[in-house]
């Protein structure tokens, strides 16, 4: 069974969050879980990527994934609420750069946000292609070109993952 995590613990009681809290995680509930898929929602924050101490959290994380850290093995992040919310779009090369460093692998495109159907792929491609042509560049520079059908339609998500595939050879 999976764990979905909200890291962030709250956005109004203003209880400390960073990379403190971040390397406590990963000390604490990543060693005992070790062969357990995590999801870490909201990358890492709560909506938005208007907090500096979301990009130390995730940070935290990016580090231990580029040491190839064991604890990061079976570890996602979603990216619901990402964009859209607060001034995302004034950070949008620094939320692609992130997404680049954890991994396109680890990105999960689903949401634990009710908003009329989740956002699918495509969706999220029609309303933030700021954001997702960017991420997707970092395929082509490692696959080729991605010819558009593959990021539009019902079949994205298989063809997206074949896509990953080839890039693992």
């Amino acid at each position: 069974m999976a764990i979905v995590v909200h890291m962030q613990p709250s956005v109004t009681r203003n209880r400390p969050y960073g990379a403190t809290e971040a390397a406590i995680f990963l000390k604490e509930v990543l060693s005992s879980a070790a062969h357990v898929p995590i999801q870490i929602a909201h990358l890492a924050g709560a909506g938005g990527f208007d907090d500096p101490f979301i990009d130390k959290a995730l940070s935290v994380f990016i580090r231990a994934i580029a040491r190839r850290d064991k604890r990061m093995a079976n570890v996602y992040f979603d990216i619901c609420g990402v964009t859209g919310m607060g001034q995302w779009k004034e950070k949008k090369a620094l939320i692609a750069e992130r997404i680049r460093q954890v991994g396109v692998q680890r990105i999960l495109w689903g949401s634990d946000g009710a908003f009329g159907g989740g956002m699918t792929p495509s969706y999220f491609i029609s309303v933030s292609s700021d954001l997702a042509y960017p991420v997707l560049a970092n395929l082509t520079r490692r696959c080729g070109e991605i010819p558009k059908k593959y990021i539009c339609g019902t079949k994205w998500l298989s063809r997206f993952r074949a896509i990953l595939k080839l890039r693992h050879r």
